[in-house]
């Protein structure tokens, strides 16, 4: 799996030796990272538009790994919205974990983890950030199509859906068939679709 160029991985840590080893271990395989000595140092920096997945540790010096998660929350109005976040624990954290993956956090690690087990979750967690992306731009640049619709538009647009014919849509509307024609054309266009099976499929995506 080849990782994004314009990504990197995040790791926040309050031991120094471990984020320097992990930085060398992802620089080895080709993965940018970045490095923070603590929660606060990181959320001060906050955001961070490079950032494809943060390496947590649960347990820092000051505010802990799951209250970064929680203030990263809140700042982008949900866990969704973040990168994905992978916990390294210790054993006893565990059952803490367990709850930040009921939040919302990717996965977590147990002290001392394996080397290559690290990288392919980060890895992983990387393309779905990339995946998640991808798809918030394609619905952005839907929205705006279907923003472009006049009022008239949308109501033709809304009959073709349910699977109106032209002539019903004219009845419906009091217009003449050829105007519903015109629009009916109009909407293809202005969204895109190839047809009205498309037009619907592009619709749901947007509910």
């Amino acid at each position: 799996m080849t990782p994004d160029p314009g990504f990197s991985v995040h790791i926040v840590d309050d031991e120094e030796a471990l984020r320097d080893g992990l930085a060398f271990l992802f620089a080895s395989r080709g993965i940018a990272t970045r490095t923070w000595p603590s929660g606060e140092a990181f959320l001060a920096a906050w955001p961070q538009p490079d950032c494809g997945c943060v390496i947590l540790d649960v347990r820092m010096e000051g505010i802990s790994g799951p209250q970064v998660a929680d203030a990263l929350s809140d700042a982008e109005g949900g866990a969704a919205a973040l990168p994905p976040i992978i916990f390294l624990t210790g054993h006893a954290d565990v059952p803490l974990a367990v709850q930040s993956l009921k939040r919302g956090a990717f996965d977590f690690l147990e002290k001392p983890f394996n080397d290559n087990q690290i990288v392919d979750l980060a890895l992983q967690a990387m393309a779905l950030h990339q995946s998640r992306a991808a798809e918030h731009t394609s619905r952005a640049d839907l929205a705006a199509r279907f923003a472009s619709l006049s009022d008239r538009e949308v109501e033709v647009m809304r009959l073709i859906v349910e699977g109106r014919l032209n002539k019903q849509i004219a009845d419906r509307l009091g217009i003449a068939m050829r105007t519903v024609e015109v629009h009916r054309a109009r909407v293809l266009q202005k969204t895109g679709a190839r047809n009205s099976v498309e037009l619907a499929r592009m619709q749901a995506r947007l509910v």
